[in-house]
Order: C-alpha cells, then sequence, then structure tokens
C-alpha cells in the first residue's frame, strides 16, 4: 500500500473491528473491503494504529455485567468483590482506553479473561490483561492457535503467536461452568462456525449471552476458513444461540451493535439461510464465482446487512467457499 493511501485509510478511519458504522461507509467509497485485505499487507498494523486512538463505549446491562465497545470485539466486563472477569480482551494498543473504560465500573482488580475464540480483534489484549492478574480460559482450539503462527488468508496476513503469558492455562473441550462474583458462567463449543475455536459465554442469572463471532449483529459476518470456519457451522451455531435464549435474554455479538436482541438474531440466521441457499444453486448450475458475485445472490439482504467492512461482493466469496 502507498504512503498516500495509508494516510488516506487513516484519515477515513477505515478499520476492520472498533470503528462506528457511518465511518466505515464513508471508508467504503474510497477502497473495497475486499481490496483493502487483498492488497495491504499491513492492514493489521493499521488496524491496531485506529485502535490505539478509539475511544471505549461502555453499556452497562443488567446483573453487574456490562460491555465494552470499541476495542476489536465487543467485550464483556462481570464485576464484583472476586474482582472483574473480562469476555474477550480487545486489541492490546488499547489498554490505557480500557483501563479507563475498567476503572469506571469499579475499583476491583482484573482477575479472569475468557477468550470466545483466537482472532486478534478478541485475543490481542491478552498479555495485558494477564499482566494486570486475569487467569486465561478458552477453548482448546484457542489455545492451539495461539501457540502457532496462524495465516488467515482472507487479511493477507500471518498471525504470530503471543508471549507464553497471552495464552490460555486453563481450556476445555465441549462445556465448562465457572462461578464467580455470585454468578454463574456457562461456556459452550459451538463446533467449527466463525473458525474451530468459537464459545459462548451465558451470564446465567442475569440472562445474557455473549456469542462471540457467530453473531454479527447487523453487519455481514467474516468466516474464517483458514482456521476451520464454514458458513454451515455458523448457521448452526445461530440456531445452537436461539435455542438456548428467550426474547428476554440480552445477547452480546462479538461485532455490530453490542447489545443485541433475540429478534435481531433471528434476522442474522434468516440472512445466513437465505444467502447460502442463493449461492449454492448458482453454484450448482456451474457458475464462476465471479459470475455469481456479478448476480449479486446477497441483492435482498445487502441495504441492511452489507454497509460495513464485508462487503456483499466480499460475504458471497465466503459464503461460495463453503458450498
Amino acid at each position: 500500500m502507498t504512503q498516500a493511501r495509508q494516510q488516506s485509510f487513516s484519515r477515513r478511519r477505515f478499520c476492520l473491528c472498533c470503528i462506528s458504522a457511518p465511518a466505515l461507509t464513508s471508508a467504503l467509497g474510497w477502497l473495497t473491503p475486499r481490496a483493502a485485505f487483498a492488497q495491504a499487507q499491513s492492514i493489521v498494523e493499521l488496524i491496531k494504529t485506529e485502535a490505539a486512538q478509539a475511544s471505549i463505549k461502555t453499556h452497562k446491562l443488567r446483573g453487574n455485567v456490562a460491555v465494552l465497545e470499541g476495542s476489536g470485539g465487543n467485550v464483556a466486563v462481570l464485576t464484583g468483590s472476586d474482582g472483574k472477569l473480562l469476555v474477550d480482551a480487545g486489541i492490546g494498543v488499547s489498554r490505557p482506553q480500557m483501563l479507563t473504560a475498567l476503572d469506571d465500573l469499579g475499583g476491583a482488580p482484573i482477575t479472569h479473561l475468557i477468550n470466545t475464540h483466537w482472532h486478534f480483534d478478541h485475543a490481542d489484549g491478552n498479555e495485558w490483561v494477564n499482566k494486570a492478574g486475569a487467569e486465561i480460559l478458552a477453548h482448546e482450539n484457542t489455545r492451539k492457535h495461539l501457540l502457532t503462527t496462524q495465516r488467515v488468508e482472507d487479511w493477507s496476513y500471518d498471525f504470530k503467536a503471543p508471549p507464553p503469558n497471552a495464552l490460555p492455562k486453563q481450556v476445555f473441550a465441549a462445556e465448562h461452568t465457572v462461578r464467580l462474583n455470585g454468578s454463574t458462567l456457562a461456556l459452550k463449543y459451538y463446533g467449527p462456525a466463525h473458525t474451530d475455536s468459537d464459545i459462548s459465554v451465558r451470564f446465567v442469572e442475569a440472562d445474557i449471552l455473549h456469542a462471540g463471532d457467530t453473531f454479527w449483529n447487523g453487519i455481514y459476518p467474516f468466516i474464517d476458513y483458514s482456521t476451520g470456519g464454514h458458513i454451515d457451522g455458523t448457521i448452526a451455531a445461530a440456531e445452537a444461540n436461539l435455542a438456548s435464549i428467550t426474547d428476554q435474554t440480552i445477547i452480546i455479538p462479538g461485532h455490530g451493535a453490542p447489545v443485541g436482541t433475540r429478534a435481531q438474531l433471528r434476522d442474522f440466521r434468516d440472512m445466513l439461510v437465505d444467502s447460502r441457499a442463493n449461492v449454492a444453486v448458482l453454484k450448482q448450475r456451474g457458475m464462476s464465482l465471479e459470475a455469481i458475485i456479478a448476480a449479486h445472490p446477497t441483492a435482498a439482504h445487502d441495504a441492511k446487512w452489507g454497509q460495513f467492512v464485508i462487503d456483499p461482493a466480499l460475504f458471497t466469496r465466503l459464503v461460495y467457499e463453503g458450498v
């Protein structure tokens, strides 16, 4: 990427995971997400640069649970006498803003961290959160991916293994329960979905579900085939989420509007199912990827879901890869 494009990228606040939707909508007219992923080897560094400047917005929910929005994926925080528990750690360079937001939630120390999956916008902050005192818990595949360099083809990027203290020390395979601050947290593995390391975290008494990146609220999702993700698994995860909640449940998505509802999750599931069906029909006819993209199989959903970093063409390609 040229220096001029990098400057334009920065000015327009084009960022994969930590900027507002209106800012991204403006940026899309300059460089499409797919072009950025394909052309910019330094996109992750640019994202980190943006995260270093991004403000953190706090959304207080119920049962001493809040959501911090602005450092990568949406971060849930449970506060109480046992200390602060974080679900996801965001991007490491957001540490100063994150600490300010966490201090505003009370003086309790950070004692626990749960990663919903391995991606950098959810686990890059592991190192500083661990140094602050947190024990790290995740699915066994999250630790597996963090142990070695991981190539994400659609980002054209090799993610290096983090320092040893950033690795989850405790892992599980299927289900796990945590008791903290008078709350029960039920953790469950989805199977291959957004990646092959995704888990849900349910705050049982508060009736809040952190779905990680199996739910992108109001925007097309990224599916990481490089580390075990799949469109069918993403649909299965959405079905599992719907089956586990009621209309009263608050849902925290990995990205998008940080406070979600069952109706929004249902719309997300329906969009996935319809998009998969449309792409599959065209692929079965022998059409090329380029022809399928040109046919606009997601057209009915683009106005609502295609206004963020995963544009209709990139999302169509992701679906195509799995059907």
